[in-house]
C-alpha cells in the first residue's frame, strides 16, 4: 500500500513539475513585442496564480505523504491549503491591469444595459398610463416652483396689507 501511495505521489509531483515547466516555456516563447503591456501584466498575473496553485498541490502532496507515513494530519489542513491558495491566486489575478480593464469594461457594459432597461421600463410604464420616475421628478420640480411663487405672492400681499393698514 505504501509503495502504491509513493508511486501515486511521485506521478502527481512529476505532473505538477511538467505543468510548471510548460507554463515557464510558454511564457518565454511568447513574442513580447506582439503583446501590449496590459496583456503582459494579465499573463504574468495568471502565471503567478498558476504557481500558487502548483505550490498548493505540492503542499497537499506532502501532507498526503505525511499521513501515509503515519503522521496525524487533520482534514482541516487540506481545506486550509486550498482556501489560502485560492485567496492568494485571486489576489495575483485581481491585482493586474488586465483584470482592472476587464472589470471596467464589464461595469461599463452593465451600466449601458441598465440604461437600456430603464428606458424600456419607462416606455412600458408610459404605455400603460403609469407615472415614471421622470414624471414624478417633473411634478416635484413644478411643486417646488409653485411653492416659491406662492411664497412670493404671500410676501407681496403682506406688504400690501401693511401699506393699507398704515
Amino acid at each position: 500500500m505504501n509503495q502504491m501511495g509513493d508511486s501515486f505521489l511521485d506521478a502527481v509531483e512529476r505532473n505538477v513539475e511538467m505543468q510548471s515547466q510548460f507554463l515557464d516555456a510558454w511564457m518565454r516563447s511568447i513574442d513580447e513585442t506582439a503583446m501590449d503591456e496590459t496583456w503582459k501584466d494579465g499573463a504574468r498575473g495568471y502565471a503567478r496564480a498558476y504557481q500558487v496553485w502548483m505550490r498548493a498541490a505540492e503542499e497537499q502532496i506532502e501532507r498526503v505523504h505525511d499521513a501515509m507515513e503515519g503522521e496525524d494530519v487533520p482534514l482541516e489542513d487540506f481545506r486550509d491549503i486550498w482556501l489560502n491558495a485560492a485567496n492568494e491566486a485571486f489576489k495575483e489575478v485581481m491585482g493586474t491591469t488586465a483584470f482592472a480593464l476587464a472589470t471596467g469594461q464589464t461595469v461599463d457594459n452593465a451600466l449601458g444595459a441598465k440604461e437600456g432597461f430603464d428606458q424600456l421600463a419607462e416606455s412600458t410604464l408610459r404605455a400603460y398610463g403609469f407615472a415614471t420616475d421622470g414624471d414624478i421628478e417633473e411634478v416635484g420640480k413644478r411643486l417646488v416652483e409653485l411653492e416659491r411663487r406662492q411664497h412670493a405672492v404671500e410676501t407681496k400681499l403682506d406688504r400690501i396689507l401693511e401699506a393699507v393698514e398704515e
